[in-house]
């Protein structure tokens, strides 16, 4: 079985998280009663215990803005008792005049990687995250995000296709910082339409050689493990970014709402079968290693 690192996964006390303590409201992932619980790194270690996970990357949680170092802080406690996860994805409110600060404090923890601020919108309004579609342009965000270069940090952009344009623009500015398209641009159906902007949208990312993607999430709009779903993404991201530009992640335990870890893994392995051993160690280890530095 190749190695693996789960490049985006999650683990949570449920009275940290405003959205998990609050009343249950309509979310992108659909019904989310069974998470609305602590998730702890022991559940996360049982489930993926049978799936070659040798290690994994933290993503940011939507914990109160202002406790963003709080987070940071915990998660890296957490991995010192365990030794998992072994790189972290903070948080950062990249609107705000001078991000710099924020930054300071994350550079204290040793795990820290990145940060990811979520800026998908979408017409539909249980899909939004962001305020507007153009907040990726927004001049303050785009003056933060240049100064993520000089803290060595990466960035997870998550977007829909109708963003995408813009997203290709805040890359383009920053040659000097990875960013990693989080659920593969989030393809949300399979409409011919649908296909044509979401291909569109990853080959203008693509275009510029420090976008990553991030193979992950895709049961997010149909609530379910698609073998076929995941071959077809599989496939069409490694036409437009090759695999030296894929990684895997779980998703866990979002996906743990309709499908097992290693249901999922296996789902992801038999599409990436067909693909040479090196495609294989790139999309389950090499560009999450390259670029997470999961000690």
């Amino acid at each position: 079985m190749q190695k693996a690192i789960d490049a985006h996964f999650h683990i949570w006390r449920q009275e940290d998280l405003p959205w998990l303590a609050g009343p249950m409201v309509p979310r992108i992932f659909g019904p989310y009663e069974p998470i609305r619980r602590d998730y702890t790194i022991g559940e996360f270690l049982d489930d993926q215990k049978d799936s070659g996970i040798e290690k994994a990357v933290y993503v940011q949680t939507n914990w109160a803005r202002e406790h963003f170092e709080e987070e940071a802080a915990w998660v890296q406690a957490t991995a010192e008792e365990t030794g998992w996860p072994h790189a972290i994805v903070g948080y950062a409110d990249m609107t705000v005049d001078d991000i710099r600060p924020q930054l300071d404090r994350l550079k204290r923890y040793s795990l820290v990687r990145g940060v990811r601020m979520q800026l998908h919108w979408h017409e539909t309004p249980e899909y939004r995250f962001a305020p507007s579609p153009h907040q990726v342009v927004d001049p303050a965000l785009r003056a933060n995000i240049a100064r993520l270069k000089d803290y060595g940090f990466s960035f997870d952009l998550q977007l829909f296709p109708g963003q995408m344009r813009d997203g290709a623009a805040l890359v383009a500015e920053n040659p000097q910082t990875q960013f990693i398209l989080t659920h593969t641009g989030m393809l949300t159906d399979m409409r011919p339409e649908t296909i044509a902007e979401w291909e569109a949208g990853l080959r203008m990312l693509a275009a510029h050689p420090n976008v990553s993607a991030k193979l992950s999430g895709l049961g997010t709009f149909i609530h379910r493990n698609a073998p076929e779903l995941i071959s077809f993404v599989v496939t069409r991201s490694m036409d437009i970014f090759g695999s030296r530009r894929l990684m895997f992640g779980s998703n866990f335990p979002i996906e743990k709402l309709w499908t097992d870890h290693l249901s999922m893994m296996n789902a992801y392995r038999d599409a990436a079968a067909s693909y040479s051993a090196e495609d294989q160690a790139n999309i389950f280890w090499n560009t999450a290693e390259r670029v997470y530095r999961p000690v």
